[in-house]
């Protein structure tokens, strides 16, 4: 590992400071490229206009068309957190804006597969649906949204993944990486994209009389959820994104959100009033995706629409159980994969330039997380396959894969297909996370291909993994009120959480649960105590480490610990 000290603009720290940002907040932020106090301001009215995002419009007129005439708008979700949070910000919000007739329907991971299919618009058009709303799927569902059309559904097709080379023939396409749109957050979520569609929807209803400004729903009731879902699906926060974060973490704190996110920090032993978005992506995220990945999605989509306590509590407790079963059979996947993928290391212990691993008994519902968990212990492109569980397709495999900056997956998935026609049968997802079916016989022609591409694509600097911190911290920081000022901040993809750097003593250290260190430092000649979760090898009397900064509690008191992220040994 290699930890790199980020490079801060001293013009646009002192900009910062001068504007009566804290010293230690003006470096973080100049560090990461914010030169003026005002964006920091997460003020609503500073958001991106509605329609500068290609198709809201469009999709305005059409959704209160159909509210005008009492027509059934059925919403087409996806499996995982965002797609299940833009499915609750879709009903609740059709609702709020007077649609009186609006369901969902969310795939199976098993045996529906990813996005609209011809069977799922069947099964929508047999509901006695008039409309079908896509939310975070529908831009790759070429096949889908023709069968829908076919049975007489008009289509909205609302999402944030990248097109293929053909576009579905929907009525209205609202996706901020469609051809021809100029709207500048390229990496707003699914369920940030339907809340955008309901701004417009809103605007046009005033237009129309429907309501005026001091009688219109209040949409921002619904910002709880956007928050939830845009930091769960790791988009890059940039500052359009992290208003919407801000926003929505606000709200929380202070109490105002839906029964089910409620019930979820409860669940998960996290406290409301000082949420962060670490509890998003590390406690609430896991919970609603796990009922994607092991059960019914309708589960979590529920928790989030019900506005009954007892039924959310009720709905968060089977949600945390089905995530401790999915713990546990991550557990023994992470394992036999870590296995195999060491098996596959060469002459001199080094993996090869992507990893793609199958076991016969792994779960298809687990692959994503599995495949994260090798590319981090390597530092490789990696893709964890599981033969396919539905009916009639045994003979398939699907994979989830993970990538390394500098490695787009999803234009390395499209050149294995064009060199290996047939190999995959169907792929899509980002540059960081993709996914692909490919069938079982295939699946070695599939691992030297994608091998082959990251040898061509990767070179040593690209392989080596790399840790961006900020540098020293000064020793007057070390102080639990700025641990907590740190945390209340939005960090997350693209805007990165504090992580300091330099060398320390190492006073003591010890095992602790056979799998971390526990450690006694001496930090700039002051005693400090740290902690490195998933390690167990010792460190030198004198090392470089990479730490975040965490407030531990014992008796009562408070104390600043740090959160040991890598070390130059």
């Amino acid at each position: 590992m290699k930890i790199i000290t980020r490079d801060i603009p001293p013009r646009s720290a002192w900009a910062l400071e001068q504007a009566g940002v804290h010293p230690l907040l003006a470096r973080l932020y100049a560090a990461r490229g914010v030169l003026s106090r005002a964006e920091l301001d997460d003020g609503l009215a500073l958001l991106l206009p509605p329609d500068t995002l290609r198709g809201t419009r469009e999709a305005a007129v059409l959704l209160a068309d159909a509210i005008r005439d009492d027509k059934r708008l059925c919403v087409v979700a996806d499996y995982d957190c965002d797609g299940a949070t833009a499915c609750a910000v879709a009903i609740r919000g059709l609702r709020l804006l007077g649609a009186k007739h609006a369901t969902y329907l969310v795939p199976d991971r098993v045996t529906d597969g990813y996005g609209l299919t011809p069977p799922i618009a069947q099964r929508v058009a047999d509901s006695g649906a008039d409309m079908l709303i896509t939310v975070d799927n529908g831009i790759a569902s070429v096949d889908g949204v023709a069968a829908a059309k076919a049975r007489g559904l008009s289509v909205l097709v609302t999402d944030h993944h990248l097109p293929g080379t053909e576009l579905p023939a929907a009525d209205v396409m609202v996706n901020p990486n469609q051809p021809g749109c100029d709207f500048e957050s390229k990496s707003i979520a699914g369920v940030g994209v339907m809340f955008y569609v309901l701004l417009a929807l809103r605007s046009e209803l005033r237009n129309r009389g429907v309501f005026d400004k001091t009688q219109q729903p209040k949409l921002d009731t619904l910002l709880p959820l956007v928050a939830l879902g845009t930091v769960a699906d790791v988009v890059r926060l940039d500052a359009n994104n992290r208003r919407l974060v801000a926003q929505g973490l606000r709200r929380i704190r202070a109490g105002a959100m839906p029964a089910g996110v409620a019930a979820l920090f409860k669940a998960a032993g996290r406290n409301v009033a000082i949420a962060t978005t670490f509890d998003f992506g590390f406690a609430l995220g896991p919970r609603i995706n796990a009922a994607g990945r092991l059960a019914d999605m309708t589960l979590g989509i529920e928790c989030l629409l019900t506005d009954d306590a007892g039924r959310a509590d009720e709905l968060a407790r089977m949600l945390d159980g089905i995530n401790r079963e999915r713990r546990d059979i991550e557990g023994g996947m992470r394992d036999q994969a870590l296995r195999l993928a060491e098996s596959m290391f060469d002459d001199t212990r080094q993996p090869p330039a992507a990893i793609s691993v199958f076991g016969a008994d792994f779960h298809e519902g687990v692959v994503g997380i599995v495949a994260s968990r090798i590319k981090e212990r390597f530092h490789r492109p990696t893709f964890v396959f599981a033969a396919s569980a539905a009916d009639g397709k045994e003979h398939e495999l699907k994979g989830s894969g993970r990538s390394i900056p500098g490695f787009h997956l999803r234009d390395a998935l499209d050149l294995v297909a064009k060199r290996h026609p047939g190999v995959l049968l169907r792929f899509g997802g980002h540059a960081m996370a993709a996914g692909c079916t490919v069938a079982r016989d295939q699946f070695p022609v599939f691992e030297k291909a994608l091998a082959q591409v990251a040898q061509e694509w990767l070179d040593a600097a690209t392989l080596t993994r790399r840790l961006d911190t900020d540098g020293p911290l000064a020793p007057e920081y070390l102080r639990v009120d700025l641990v907590d000022t740190l945390h209340r901040e939005v960090w997350g993809q693209g805007f990165a959480p504090p992580t300091f750097s330099e060398e320390v003593e190492v006073v003591s250290q010890r095992l602790v649960g056979e799998k971390h260190l526990a450690l006694k430092l001496r930090h700039q000649g002051k005693p400090v105590d740290g902690i490195w979760f998933g390690h167990t090898e010792p460190l030198p009397p004198r090392v470089v480490i990479a730490y975040r900064l965490d407030a531990d509690e014992w008796q009562g008191v408070r104390r600043v610990r740090f959160l040991v992220e890598g070390a130059e040994v």
